[in-house]
């Protein structure tokens, strides 16, 4: 029986970045409130906001502050890796089949039609506060995933699995509402250019082109930059151009094992120097190896493997250290209650429980899914908890629903504070619940 073939992106090794850019997110996020609350606040307003970078060519130019370029540059990075992850989880992951997909799709839909409820029940007396609605909608997967792995092997893998498969299906949710919802004026002239170029990815993916270089000088030139004049959010662009990258190899698994098999034979009998050096031919059958392990790869798996460690350990602490500096002036107090800041609260920490925990259920009850093996229903809550910690998603929301200053300030503190109850129930809920687990399976050893 033929062993399967290694993952070139891994559920392990996705998790375990996760884990580690969760604790670097956690830092970032410290090191920006204490940064913009010290004497330093004006130092942190002027790198991020005042200062102004670009480029210009002749009455063409872009030129914004550095706060604009991670949100629409890098950002748009982000949205592109998380673009890969969807569509490899739709091609042989989680949401590979309907049996797979159901219970995380569902739950995700729950976590995000709730808590949107729940915001605008809250906010119903202050129409002009309304376009807040999707703030809460989002979930961290770093910030959660860290956190669920602090409990160790108490917490079976396969609900990381559902919480990671859950939050990817929550982020093609949020991409939704971000590009059908946060988008005010569009200009179809260059939403038809971007749609030009998207059509000459597509076209070239078809015809087997699988030079990234291509892919990124088209998607950048052609698609990026008509996003960014549009109207509609850059981030958007990302998305967009991850699904024109090719998901098939070059050769089947037994033709890439034979050839494989035959080069390395070759270079076992080739004689070797008589210094340390290769021989020719042993170079050649060295290159001829390189050349078969790229056409064995698909060009998203390779893409998303390179990219990942950039967004997790790079992009997202700079988005935090950037945006997460809130500088508090008054009473704090007066920010946490104010209506948006107690809207985002209340669908964080109870619309995401309810919506998660409530849809899982009616699909199970209706057995339309199953619980995946070795998960309890408390376990699932305390996921469903965990799913309220919506940091970088929504305070990325939040950038786009309010154009008032103080707004957008008071909503991040309302992110904050519903991220840190979230943390602190579901890590609660979730640690004695696995502790029950673990003593009521050793009592019965």
């Amino acid at each position: 029986m033929k062993d399967k073939p290694v993952p070139v992106f891994g559920i392990s090794r996705f998790i375990n970045e996760q884990t580690i850019g969760g604790i670097i997110l956690i830092f970032a996020t410290i090191v920006a409130l204490i940064w913009a609350n010290s004497a330093f606040y004006e130092s942190y307003h002027y790198i991020w906001h005042d200062f102004q970078a670009g480029f210009a060519w002749g009455d063409f130019e872009m030129i914004g502050s550095l706060h604009h370029w991670i949100n629409d540059g890098l950002m748009a990075l982000f949205f592109f890796t998380i673009g890969l992850e969807i569509k490899r989880e739709i091609i042989g992951g989680e949401l590979s089949s309907l049996k797979k997909a159901s219970l995380p799709i569902m739950a995700a839909l729950g976590g995000m039609i709730v808590p949107a409820v729940f915001y605008a029940v809250v906010v119903a007396k202050y129409p002009e506060l309304m376009h807040g609605w999707g703030i809460p909608m989002a979930t961290d997967i770093a910030f959660a995933l860290g956190l669920l792995a602090m409990l160790g092997k108490r917490v079976p893998l396969n609900l990381k699995i559902f919480l990671t498969a859950l939050a990817i299906a929550d982020d093609l949710g949020a991409v939704l509402v971000i590009a059908i919802f946060y988008t005010e004026s569009i200009d179809y002239n260059e939403l038809m250019t971007a749609g030009f170029f998207l059509a000459v990815l597509v076209v070239a993916n078809f015809a087997g082109v699988r030079r990234t270089l291509f892919y990124a000088v088209v998607g950048f030139l052609g698609v990026w930059i008509a996003f960014v004049f549009s109207g509609v959010h850059a981030t958007i662009a990302g998305v967009l151009l991850a699904l024109t990258i090719p998901a098939r190899t070059k050769i089947d698994e037994d033709e890439y094992v034979n050839k494989l098999n035959r080069l390395i034979n070759k270079f076992e009998s080739e004689k070797p120097n008589d210094n340390k050096l290769l021989t020719g031919r042993q170079v050649h059958l060295l290159s001829g190896i390189e050349e078969l392990n790229d056409k064995a790869h698909t060009p998203l798996q390779k893409l998303e493997h390179a990219l990942h460690p950039i967004t997790t350990f790079f992009i997202l602490p700079v988005f935090a250290l950037s945006n997460a500096g809130v500088h508090i002036e008054g009473n704090i107090l007066d920010m946490i209650f104010h209506p948006v800041s107690l809207g985002i609260i209340a669908g964080l920490v109870l619309g995401k429980f309810l919506g998660i925990s409530l849809f899982s259920r009616l699909m199970v009850k209706l057995r339309l899914a199953s619980l995946p093996e070795g998960v309890s229903w408390k376990q699932i809550y305390g996921v469903a908890f965990l799913a309220g910690i919506g940091f970088t998603m929504s305070m990325f929301i939040s950038e786009l629903a309010f154009d008032d200053d103080g707004l957008k300030q008071i909503a991040k503190v309302g992110i904050m504070t519903a991220s840190l109850i979230a943390a602190i129930i579901g890590m609660v809920w979730l640690g004695s619940t696995s502790k029950k687990v673990e003593l009521k399976n050793e009592s019965n050893v």
